[in-house]
């Protein structure tokens, strides 16, 4: 369940953050909106294709702004190593 591997982790959050961390090596796994915009998640997948690092579509983006603690939809986050 996302909620229980995003909760206590280190986190990227937004897209930025999570390109970074996904060029980096720094991303262990990525969760990504299954609500959120076709060409946007189109991106995420290939960046995340690029880097070899686990996608996960299976989160809302309020389940991921509850998750992350922001007061805005998040669209795609990164556990980080």
């Amino acid at each position: 369940m996302v909620t229980a591997e995003l909760s206590d982790a280190k986190k990227a959050i937004g897209l930025n953050q999570t390109k970074k961390a996904v060029k980096n090596g720094t991303a262990k796994k990525v969760y990504a909106a299954f609500d959120a915009d076709e060409n946007f998640l189109e991106n995420v997948k290939r960046f995340c294709e690029d880097g070899s690092v686990p996608l996960d579509l299976s989160a809302a983006m309020t389940e991921l702004k509850e998750v992350c603690m922001i007061d805005v939809n998040c669209a795609v986050c990164a556990v980080l190593e």
